[in-house]
């Protein structure tokens, strides 16, 4: 094999390799003397759970008429489903940090002390609203000043396996809140 060739299979393995791992920093971050875990959405949800098999339930609805029974039927199911998505009662209990995006629940004027963190803009505003996996209650009681809803967050917080209901969606998580920060990603050259 040529010197080019093994090089770049070389440089693809570390890089593949270094995509596995979010590296956190350097020194443990730590908050009410346990330590900071940064998550990743995909982290909430069970490596054997896909919401695409919730969501293929949508190519249906292009087929029925607004008013045939079978379509409300159909968006029901799938509402039960977004309800129902598992979450990881191992992360239960854990201090995390985790980046997202604020639909407030509470609040006065704008300062808001009871919020979803979402993945991505948007959510819970449009219908569907994202997997009961994907979605997490925050609470915050000095509330958070928040000047516009299309800034993501960080998030730092010990996370609770606890479903919550409103009428803007079912969160699988709920997160007492220490912490929160405006979203920098820090990028290494």
């Amino acid at each position: 094999m040529p010197r080019l060739a093994v090089l770049r299979a070389v440089a693809v393995c570390c890089f593949c390799l270094s995509t596995l791992f979010v590296p956190l920093s350097s020194s443990a971050e730590s908050v009410n003397g346990q330590t900071v875990e940064t998550l990743e959405w995909d982290n909430l949800m069970p490596a054997d759970f896909s919401p695409d098999k919730i969501f293929a339930m949508t190519e249906q609805f292009g087929s029925l008429d607004d008013f045939d029974p079978r379509a409300q039927q159909a968006l029901d199911e799938m509402m039960i489903s977004l309800k129902s998505a598992p979450a990881r009662p191992e992360l239960d209990g854990k201090m995390v940090k985790l980046p997202g995006f604020v639909v407030p629940l509470e609040g006065i004027g704008d300062q808001v002390s009871s919020f979803f963190l979402v993945p991505y803009f948007g959510a819970c505003i449009h219908v569907p609203p994202p997997p009961a996996n994907q979605m997490v209650h925050v609470r915050y009681e000095p509330g958070v000043r928040v000047e516009n809803l299309y800034d993501a967050i960080w998030v730092t917080g010990k996370l609770s396996v606890a479903q919550s209901e409103h009428e803007l969606g079912t969160a699988g998580y709920t997160m007492d809140a220490f912490r929160i920060e405006v979203y920098e990603e820090d990028y290494e050259e």
